[in-house]
């Protein structure tokens, strides 16, 4: 299984966050919440669900700071959208 790092300003795997084999980028929002602006899975790890587990750790790790999130990424957005488990954590 691969393993999911929190970098500066995404969740990551692979050796770094600069040089990363997928990651979930993010940013703090003005209102202290989170933005999700980019998801990036390369051919070597495609497939294999990476990016719903990148998205479970940031949400988990949202949660513990009690902070919202609004996912702008396309894929974070469906994913949050789809599954009932993170509507709780949506910023509306």
């Amino acid at each position: 299984m691969v393993e999911v790092k929190k970098g500066n300003r995404s969740f990551y795997a692979g050796d770094s966050e600069e040089n990363p084999l997928a990651e979930m980028a993010f940013v703090h929002s003005e209102d202290n919440n989170i933005i999700i602006n980019h998801t990036y899975v390369s051919d070597e790890l495609n497939g294999q669900g990476i990016g719903k587990l990148l998205l479970k750790e940031l949400v988990d790790w949202a949660r513990v700071e009690n902070k919202k999130i609004k996912p702008l990424c396309p894929y974070a957005k469906a994913q949050m959208e789809k599954n009932k488990e993170y509507h709780d954590i949506i910023y509306k």
